[in-house]
């Protein structure tokens, strides 16, 4: 998938992906980086809106932003 950067960090692009494929991608990208970095991650699923949150609030990330973007949402996350 395309990975561009925005404001230093990487955007991890999950376009296209249903519930649970988003977090279960996005928990296995974070689990490569080291506590502190950030990422933004791009989802068209109406439903990570939800899961993303609960997501970082479970696993210990920092949810930082979350926007609405043309056809989906943007998550920046700390790892943590």
């Amino acid at each position: 998938m395309p990975e561009r950067q925005i404001m230093n960090a990487e955007i991890y692009d999950l376009r296209g992906l249903n519930c649970p494929l988003p977090v279960l991608k996005t928990r296995r990208k974070l689990a490569d980086m080291v506590a502190g970095s950030r990422i933004w991650v791009e989802t068209s699923d109406p439903l990570a809106v939800i899961d993303m949150p609960n997501f970082c609030l479970t696993e210990g990330h920092r949810l930082i932003e979350t926007l609405s973007i043309d056809g989906g949402h943007r998550f920046h996350i700390e790892c943590g």
